[in-house]
């Protein structure tokens, strides 16, 4: 059966769009065998919780983790208590703290991957000295390690705040990789996932802030798994990725030039740890495994159309991503409402949820368009667009 909706347009004028027929990708949790793939997946709201700005985070539990289950049931990783997860925007340390030892626990039992964000956000904002800030890092450090999750030590508001330069850096890293139990993976976001991040590594050029990036990676290669690079840069995720001591991957974080950076080129590829792919799991893992087939041309035209998808969800302001996520996490019946922590469905306007709703539509990705109809229609109508 064929589905038509109005949806409103840039201009304020009605579209009548005709779904498709959505793509059938069935489940297949066995991991891709030539690429390491992480889906950051976010946390569904309590809708019955006080989940409004400023206000702890009320978790809806069994969606969040019903979500974590989709995400390894196509044979992704998961990347918890990440940026996407709203770390900063409404996802507290304690709930942060239940997440990780939960979803850790989900992932023993299914036999998922799963690594999780270790950061100083339980600090206040005002703490800048390194050895106050290396402290911070450390509790959170051996809070993750015990729930049994590999580390992700992402990037600190409050280092990038006090650091002096790239000594700092050094000094801070120097201390928590020699405390990791096993490999971590190290996080450097952008100023359009994160304006408080500006500078990271200590120079706001990033030709400096490489280096100093690449120091640590070279000091201790044996304690780096990978490296996360999120600055929506092609070249320099490529220039960066060719310099990285042997054995340390490169985990895109690019949600703009995924496609060819996980391809690669001249026998050098990045890994994927993307809030995309929470959004696109089943052509995800189904790109992913034509990729371990060697056949390319099924990679490129399964990815290629997200790709405008994926444009859209991180467009400026780009932290505000995880609304669309949530939004299409809610349309493809993963969660019972359209609620987030810290009160971040309102984070987009109601005409770019309705140019996702078409995006994600011609690529296939609604399992049952008519429930994604029902649900766009109820956004539309409370929102006070005319039919």
């Amino acid at each position: 059966m064929s589905y038509t909706i109005q949806l409103p347009g840039a201009d304020g004028s009605l579209i009548t769009h005709r779904l498709n027929e959505p793509i059938p990708r069935p489940a297949e949790s066995t991991p891709p065998e030539n690429r390491v793939a992480y889906a950051a997946a976010h946390v569904v709201g309590d809708p019955l919780g006080a989940n409004a700005p400023g206000a702890p985070a009320d978790v809806d539990w069994d969606s969040t983790m019903a979500f974590r289950r989709h995400l390894w049931s196509h044979g992704l990783g998961v990347a918890e208590a990440m940026d996407t997860a709203q770390r900063g925007m409404g996802l507290d340390w304690a709930a942060t703290r239940e997440l990780i030892n939960r979803s850790a626990a989900e992932a023993s039992e299914v036999g998922g991957r799963i690594a999780a964000g270790v950061g100083t956000d339980h600090l206040p904002p005002d703490v800048t000295d390194p050895e106050k800030i290396t402290a911070g890092y450390a509790e959170q450090l051996e809070f993750t390690q015990h729930a049994g999750a590999r580390v992700i030590l992402m990037a600190s508001r409050q280092l990038a705040a006090g650091a002096r330069g790239a000594a700092d850096y050094h000094k801070v890293y120097d201390r928590l990789l020699e405390d990791v139990q096993h490999p971590a993976i190290l996080h450097w976001l952008g100023p359009s996932f994160d304006p408080a991040l500006e500078g990271y590594w200590g120079s706001t050029d990033i030709t400096e802030a490489t280096e100093t990036l690449l120091e640590i990676l070279h000091a201790h290669s044996h304690r780096v798994e990978g490296v996360k690079v999120s600055l929506l840069d092609l070249e320099h995720e490529i220039r960066l990725r060719s310099r990285l001591p042997e054995g340390v991957r490169l985990y895109t974080g690019d949600d703009f030039n995924y496609p060819r950076l996980i391809k690669g080129e001249n026998g050098s590829h990045s890994d994927a740890l993307l809030g995309v792919f929470a959004a696109i799991a089943p052509a995800a893992s189904a790109a992913l495994r034509a990729l371990d087939n060697g056949d390319e041309t099924t990679f490129d035209e399964v990815l290629a159309p997200t790709v405008p998808l994926a444009r859209h969800l991180f467009s400026a302001p780009t932290y505000y991503y995880k609304t669309g996520i949530a939004f299409l996490s809610w349309l493809s019946g993963h969660q019972p409402g359209f609620t987030m922590v810290g009160g971040l469905q309102s984070g987009r306007s109601t005409t770019h949820l309705a140019e996702t709703f078409r995006l994600a539509d011609l690529a296939g990705l609604f399992p049952d368009p008519e429930l994604a109809v029902t649900r766009m229609r109820e956004l539309l109508d409370v929102a006070g667009v005319p039919r």
